[in-house]
């Protein structure tokens, strides 16, 4: 599976839901920047908080999107596989699974 392609898949139709459900959207995107912004953590930090539930709800699209932008934020790969041992320690087989999936996605992300 290619996670570029997944996600411009995903993107594509969740801009099909936009365009019916433009208020919705108007209040995630308000909600994201709010919850996004540096402040006691960091961007990066929420980012992992947001992987962890991402995996534990097991919603691929939430892992790819939550992985790609830790890679904009220059996250590690040593930093990605602490956080994923953790979420594996939390969430058990079940996460183990699905952070091997984030993992999969991070090394195609920083392959360019």
């Amino acid at each position: 599976m290619s996670w570029t392609t997944f996600l411009n898949d995903t993107m594509g139709r969740i801009g099909a839901l936009q365009k019916e459900t433009p208020e919705m959207f108007a209040g995630f995107n308000t909600m994201s920047k709010a919850a996004k912004k540096n402040g006691a953590l960091d961007e990066k930090t929420k980012e992992l908080i947001a992987l962890g539930i991402g995996i534990s709800t097991r919603c691929d699209s939430c892992i790819g999107f939550h992985v790609k932008s830790l890679v904009r934020l220059k996250t590690t790969r040593e930093e990605l596989c602490e956080a994923l041992e953790m979420i594996g320690y939390m969430g058990g087989g079940p996460s183990i699974a699905y952070s091997a999936k984030a993992l999969e996605a991070f090394d195609e992300f920083t392959k360019r």
